[in-house]
Parts: structure tokens; C-alpha cells; sequence
């Protein structure tokens, strides 16, 4: 048991830093130089590189500590673990790879095609980057902080206040950089979000997941998932078989991009739980496609 653990967290380890190595190379090398703000903190870096001269890692860094800070305050000091190590490794890694190349980026921006080279390709390495860091139960924090609270004290689901915190960057590079610029931005974001959930999801054709949960401790897990995630379920009544103690079950549909985020929850509030995951070929009602649209689509199909 112990040796598989020590796998587990050495494959967590490797995800983060891969992920984050692989996201330094998308700013530095594509979204930098063809000036796409992405959305989120990368965005405002690139802004703040072309504007100010501020290297986009220290610009990561400075920009991310205090959301750090405000998501502690909000959601407790296990939440901004993980996160933040992800963002050191993603600022250093973005650091040491300005300094070694310059900001020059890889393709000729002489030529017409290499913006939108940069912005299919910036998507898709960080889309790659961010997938890994998700599969390993971890995020780069940043703006999706800011989201999180959002969706916490307004009504608006995560992924609307995500979608309204890039967007908000985009249209503030429009101003700097141009539409153009704003558009490119918008392909890098819609072919991240894609690559993302490949990579969360591996080669499979399911969209989501259902989660079972048991733990002593499934109150503050599904205050905490309903909070950080958006994300709802249904409280099952369990009993131990061989103890005879009753034993509340989660049972949660999450979908793919959700899924990392929502195993490092489970991780840091109880380490004993246990956990079965299965594969959802379609979920229908709040938070997934309608009822009414799924019928209407079967009997006209």
C-alpha cells in the first residue's frame, strides 16, 4: 500500500511539473510574441510584457499571490496548496525559458500565417500543460480563483464566471492589441478549453463522470465541492457491512474538466475516503443538458 501511494504521489508530482513546464512553453514561445492575451493570468502578463516590459513570470507570480491570498481567506489554507506550487513551477519555468530564448517566440511574425499558427498551437500546448496539471488533482490558480469566489457568493455557475473572467481579458487586450488580436486570443482559449478536456478524460468517449463517496467526513466534502466546483449530488444512506455504522454516500456526475479538481478536494479533506468512479455516457437536469431538449432530440432523431 505504502509503495503504491508513493507512485501515486510521484506521478501527481510529475503531472504538475510537466503540465507546468509545458504551459511556460505556450506563453513564452506562441501567445508572447504574437501578442494573444488568452484570458486568465497568462492574458494579463502578456498584456503587461508588451506594455510595461515586465517578464511574464514575475508578472504570473505578482499577479497570483494575492488571489492566492484573497482563495485562503475564502476557502481555507488546504485549498491554495497544490495551486500554488503548479504557479511557482509555471513562473519559474517561464522565467528560465525567456532568459535562455528571449521573447522572439519560435516563428516568423513577418508572415501572415504565424499569429494564427501560434494561437492553434498556443491552445493546444496549453491545453496539454493545463490538462496534466488538472489530471494531477492540482490547478495554476490564478483567475480561476477570482471565478471560484464568484460562482460562491452569485448566483452564476463556475464555468459562466470563468468564461466572464477571460473574456474580461480578452476585451481588455482589445484595446491594446487590436480585434485581431482579441480574436486569435478567443481561438487559443475555445482550443485550450478542448485539448484540456481530452487530456483530463484520456481516450475516452464519455463527457463526465458519477462519483461515489464514502467518508465520515461527507458534510464538509459536499460543502466544499458545492462551493470550489459548482457542483451538486445526492446524499445516499449506507451502512457498514461489517461495522453496522451508518455511513452517508455521495454520489456526484462531474464532468471530465471537473474531475481532477474534484479528486484533490477529496484528497485534502479526508485521505481515508473512498472513492468509485464511473464513466457516464449522458447526464440530463441542472448543470448538463436539458431534459426537455434531450426528448425533444429523440423523437425527432
Amino acid at each position: 500500500m505504502q509503495i503504491k501511494m508513493n507512485r501515486y504521489h510521484l506521478l501527481e508530482h510529475f503531472y504538475i511539473i510537466l503540465g507546468s513546464f509545458l504551459t511556460a512553453i505556450g506563453i513564452v514561445y506562441f501567445v508572447t510574441p504574437a501578442k494573444i492575451a488568452n484570458g486568465g493570468v497568462s492574458g494579463i502578463a502578456v498584456i503587461l510584457f508588451h506594455t510595461l516590459g515586465i517578464n511574464t513570470g514575475y508578472s504570473i507570480i505578482l499577479l497570483s499571490l494575492p488571489l492566492f491570498f484573497l482563495g485562503w481567506k475564502v476557502f481555507g489554507r488546504q485549498y491554495v496548496g497544490k495551486s500554488l506550487y503548479g504557479t511557482l513551477l509555471y513562473s519559474l519555468f517561464t522565467i528560465l525559458l525567456t532568459d535562455l530564448s528571449g521573447t522572439a517566440g519560435i516563428l516568423d511574425y513577418a508572415k501572415d500565417t504565424s499569429v494564427l499558427l501560434s494561437a492553434i498551437f498556443g491552445g493546444i500546448v496549453f491545453g496539454l500543460g493545463g490538462g496534466f496539471v488538472l489530471r494531477s488533482g492540482s490547478n495554476t490558480g490564478g483567475t480561476d480563483i477570482l471565478a471560484q469566489i464568484l460562482a460562491k457568493h452569485t448566483p452564476l455557475s463556475l464555468g459562466t464566471s470563468l468564461t466572464l473572467v477571460d473574456t474580461a481579458v480578452i476585451c481588455a487586450s482589445l484595446f491594446i492589441f487590436g480585434f485581431e488580436s482579441a480574436f486569435y486570443a478567443a481561438i487559443t482559449v475555445y482550443i485550450t478549453g478542448i485539448v484540456i478536456n481530452k487530456v483530463v478524460m484520456g481516450t475516452s468517449s464519455f463527457r463526465s463522470k458519477t462519483i461515489f463517496i464514502v467518508s465520515k467526513k461527507s458534510e464538509e466534502i459536499q460543502r466544499v465541492i458545492a462551493a470550489e466546483l459548482d457542483v451538486g449530488g445526492t446524499i445516499l444512506e449506507g451502512k457498514g457491512m461489517y461495522t453496522g455504522d451508518d455511513r452517508p454516500v455521495i454520489m456526484s456526475v462531474v464532468s471530465n474538466n471537473k474531475f481532477g479538481r474534484l479528486i484533490n478536494i477529496i484528497q485534502r479533506m479526508d485521505k481515508q475516503a473512498f472513492v468509485i468512479v464511473q464513466e457516464t455516457y449522458k447526464a440530463m437536469g441542472e448543470g448538463f443538458s436539458s431534459i426537455e431538449k434531450e426528448a425533444w432530440a429523440s423523437k425527432h432523431t
